[in-house]
């Protein structure tokens, strides 16, 4: 994968993917997200996210959805705790149309008070639907209670009441202060000669004057296992295990992926699916995930089961991580979990839009995008040992957290 970049003037950087296909994929990349919140601003990086849409200077809010929806394209956004990115996946031939776009919902964005209204209850519908699914909450209850008074803990969402608080003025003052020029990336991954990128981006963003300042983030320290039970009236008990990990730019993320992924990645052989389902059919779904922030990371296992299942199910959990901190894997065990990571970075690879999701957030936070080949040089340099000494260090007996939602009423 050969990227091109150019920097315009103001800071706002390009990085670009040649690709031969008739679709593109282009998005702009805000290094901003839920933990640059003050305490009264919960989840206004999201809502931004949300209102970004809802009209400009020249454009009511049918118009912006109407600009590429009418020539078939797809106009979407995401949130996370570092970044807020807005993208679409379009045609070649509409560039023009998708930038120009993207240039006045990013600088002309109003946020009508109306609309402001009207898409609270929608967050707040979000809100109750995530409050109802307790697979999904209680990796965000997790990770408050990991990163405990820290701004990497909050809830990406915000609350109902934090949202009803949020005004006009909050929304452009985070912006103002958030939304710095030097941390703004456009990633283009498509069929149009760079050159003429360069032109377009020049042409719409170039007279665009910097906005917003470079803030430090403050890192995360003082990390204090726990565990705890909390009572829902569910079906199933839910449960979390994990302890804090390496960060997005520490040289054990590739290892430590892969080592994941051998523990309960998106495989149905890996060692927790293995263990809890198919030998002992104790879980329908289970699955470990790494996180890995600019400064700091966060590794979890899940699984849901049976009230009556859950003890024996968490000594599986428990079992499995003793076996990763004491037991090198074999010459065979090794070459297999590479060839099974590298196979699914192949796969991935196929995925224009998920190239330039994953291209726009490496220049974001590092600058640079490591093409696969140098992620599977590391890959395949990784050994038994390094592994073993990593899972000492990150899944630590005395270090490892617990949530728990139990069962207060069965269904």
């Amino acid at each position: 994968m050969e990227l091109q970049s150019f920097t315009l003037p103001n800071g706002i950087r390009l990085v670009h993917c040649s690709a031969q296909s008739p679709v593109a994929h282009c998005g702009i990349f805000i290094h901003a997200g839920s933990r640059d919140e003050t305490a009264t601003e919960h989840g206004i990086a999201h809502f931004i996210e949300h209102t970004i849409f809802k009209g400009t200077e020249k454009r009511n809010v049918f118009q912006v959805l109407n600009r590429l929806e009418n020539v078939g394209a797809d106009l979407n956004a995401y949130t996370t705790k570092e970044e807020t990115c807005i993208y679409a996946s379009f045609l070649s031939e509409f560039y023009d149309r998708t930038l120009e776009l993207f240039q006045d919902i990013f600088f002309h964005s109003i946020f009508p008070e109306k609309e402001l209204e009207r898409e609270k209850q929608v967050v707040m519908d979000e809100i109750r639907s995530y409050q109802d699914t307790p697979a999904e909450q209680i990796f965000d209850d997790f990770e408050d209670l990991v990163f405990t008074g820290h701004p990497l803990g909050k809830n990406i969402l915000g609350s109902s009441g934090s949202l009803k608080k949020l005004k006009r003025d909050d929304i452009i003052q985070f912006i103002h202060r958030n939304y710095s020029l030097d941390e703004v990336v456009i990633a283009s991954v498509g069929n149009i000669p760079f050159k003429k990128l360069v032109k377009l981006v020049n042409k719409f963003f170039s007279d665009q004057p910097g906005r917003g300042h470079s803030h430090p983030r403050i890192p995360f320290q003082n990390y204090k296992p726990f565990i705890s039970n909390v009572k829902k009236k569910t079906s199933q008990v839910h449960c979390l295990v994990g302890a804090p990990a390496y960060d997005y730019g520490h040289e054990c993320r590739i290892p430590l992926a892969l080592l994941n992924n051998m523990l309960g990645g998106p495989i149905m052989n890996s060692r927790l699916s293995l263990a809890l389902r198919e030998r002992n059919g104790l879980t329908y779904h289970n699955e470990s995930n790494y996180s890995a922030y600019s400064d700091a990371g966060i590794i979890h296992i899940y699984f849901g089961t049976e009230l009556m299942q859950y003890e024996k199910a968490l000594a599986i959990v428990h079992k499995e991580l003793k076996r990763l901190r004491e037991e090198k894997l074999t010459g065979i065990q090794l070459h297999t979990i590479k060839k099974q990571i590298i196979g699914q970075l192949a796969i991935a690879q196929e995925s224009n839009l998920a190239a330039m999701l994953a291209i726009g957030k490496s220049y974001l936070l590092q600058n640079r995008f490591d093409p696969v080949e140098m992620i599977i040089a590391r890959i395949q340099t990784t050994t038994s040992e390094e592994l073993a000494k990593i899972a000492n260090e990150v899944f630590e007996e005395k270090q490892l957290s617990m949530l728990t939602f139990k069962v207060t009423k069965t269904t």
